[in-house]
């Protein structure tokens, strides 16, 4: 039996997807970095900190920090009709590392933030993705365009190898975060072969 308008018409391929992770300690700018990049409004578990955080997490240094991420965060950048982007922010903090397991799962690679002011809140971060062999680079998020460190200071405080790109901007600028998405493709791109 033949349908009217039966014929079959080319089906538009379906766009490659890829993952990212954003990750990092406790309010380096995870949260702000995927707000940054997203195409569309992010999804966010942000909600306010209470009393229950009081001693559990350490705002030593952030003191202003007044929301935290209790799951994820999570954004899309279209590059064009073949490709889509879609990143995912970590929650920082020890009690939700559990989440990160299943986070990793199926990334491409990862851009951990670092605060220079607090580096020690991003430790776990570098050593989760060097213990999986995940490429990752590092961006120091510079608050408020404060560039307290050189290079290579940040580079022996974090023991980073010299393959992983470091790079220092200030996430709230949407131009920053893309400088450290085209260093994490340009870092993935340069570990394929030929």
């Amino acid at each position: 039996m033949a349908f009217a308008n039966s014929e079959s018409s080319p089906a538009m391929p379906s766009p490659e997807a890829v993952k990212i992770l954003v990750a990092g300690g406790f309010g380096v700018g995870k949260t702000t970095m995927v707000g940054a990049l997203s195409e569309v409004a992010p999804l966010r578990t942000e909600e306010v900190m209470t009393e229950a955080s009081v001693g559990v997490d350490d705002l030593d240094g952030i003191d202003s920090k007044d929301t935290t991420t209790v799951a994820l965060d999570f954004g899309r950048i279209t590059l064009d009709d073949s490709l889509i982007v879609y990143l995912f922010g970590t929650p920082g903090q020890e009690r939700f590392w559990f989440m990160w397991n299943d986070l990793v799962q199926g990334a491409l690679g990862a851009v951990v933030l670092v605060d220079t002011r607090r580096l020690e809140a991003s430790f776990a971060a570098i050593d989760f993705f060097e213990g999986r062999g995940m490429p990752f680079i590092v961006g120091v998020n510079c608050f408020d365009g404060m560039r307290e460190n050189e290079e290579e200071e940040v580079r022996e405080a974090l023991d980073l190898d010299p393959d992983v790109p470091l790079l220092f901007g200030d996430v709230r600028r949407r131009d920053s975060s893309r400088d450290l998405m085209i260093a994490l493709i340009e870092h993935l791109m340069a570990g394929v072969p030929a």
